[in-house]
């Protein structure tokens, strides 16, 4: 299995030029959006030995190893799907710019929603036992090139649930809760979805980020909720007008891509040009048309 995944990349990476997928015949792997804007072209592909997982990674590794790891995000999708296909630009373009991404659920070849059993929080954590067994195995083409202490959860509304459900996890050195927020109101919920009660935010010891579609979004109050009760962490809360719908599906992820890629850029890498979007006054977000934010007094 290990093999294959090294075809996969190492196919990917001589023929990034190509069009369609490229992979092996028993593996599904397909090139998003010419392999993003950043510098590290990114492949989507299903890996042989995580099962209803889709990863998005640079397509060549060799820049990465004992200078410059790849940071690892886990993604949740909205609705508690099992696939990735409203989500996939936006996670591509966020591999393209040196992150190892795993997202819960089925790789979306073709554009459509996916039709099967929902996902589950646990999911989330396969993608960090993965990324963390990937690193120490040095038959992995990721031997030695993952930064497992730089880990970040992520998810889109029931996703966002899934990831605040896993918060507690010592793993994770960063969260970013996107069109979601524990429920003021249970009765508002969907069945099926991750319920923790607001006491679980208490929990939280690393820092937050909220990324939400303004007061259009059906999760904007509980996502606010949410930021004004973390008063012990650094919590960050913006609003883009434009629902809960995001702009995921938008090229390369679309204007939340923005602050979402900084935030891990910053969180993750200690990029400071990247935090700059989130400190001072005005911060770099708020200087973007749209965009309003609201931030506790832990980030400067």
């Amino acid at each position: 299995m290990k093999a294959r995944l090294l075809t996969i990349l190492a196919a990917a990476a001589l023929t990034a030029c190509a069009t369609g997928p490229v992979a092996p015949e028993t593996t599904k792997s397909k090139i998003v959006e010419e392999g993003g804007t950043g510098p590290y072209k990114a492949l989507m592909f299903e890996a042989p030995d995580l099962e209803a997982h889709t990863v998005f990674a640079p397509q060549d590794l060799s820049a990465f190893g004992k200078k410059e790891k790849l940071p690892v995000l886990v993604w949740g999708n909205g609705a508690c799907t099992n696939s990735p296909w409203e989500h996939y630009k936006f996670l591509n373009e966020i591999a393209s710019h040196g992150f190892l991404v795993i997202a819960t659920g089925y790789i979306p070849m073709e554009d459509g929603p996916y039709h099967g059993p929902r996902s589950e929080s646990v999911q989330q954590l396969e993608s960090v036992d993965w990324a963390i067994a990937q690193n120490a195995d040095k038959e992995s083409p990721y031997y030695g090139r993952i930064d497992v202490d730089a880990i970040a959860a992520a998810g889109m509304s029931c996703g966002g649930l899934q990831t605040l459900d896993n918060s507690a996890d010592p793993r994770f050195k960063t969260l970013m809760i996107m069109n979601s927020g524990l429920f003021v109101n249970p009765a508002g919920a969907v069945p099926g979805m991750p319920m923790p009660e607001k006491e679980k935010l208490q929990k939280i010891t690393v820092p937050v980020i909220y990324i939400l579609g303004g007061e259009e979004d059906i999760a904007y109050l509980n996502g606010m909720d949410d930021y004004r009760r973390l008063t012990k962490v650094p919590a960050f809360a913006a609003n883009y007008p434009v629902g809960h719908g995001g702009t995921y599906g938008q090229p390369h992820g679309g204007e939340f891509t923005i602050p979402a890629l900084a935030w891990l850029q910053w969180q993750l890498k200690g990029d400071q040009e990247a935090a700059k979007m989130f400190t001072g006054s005005p911060c770099g977000l708020e200087l973007r048309d749209g965009w309003t934010i609201e931030k506790n007094d832990l980030i400067d």
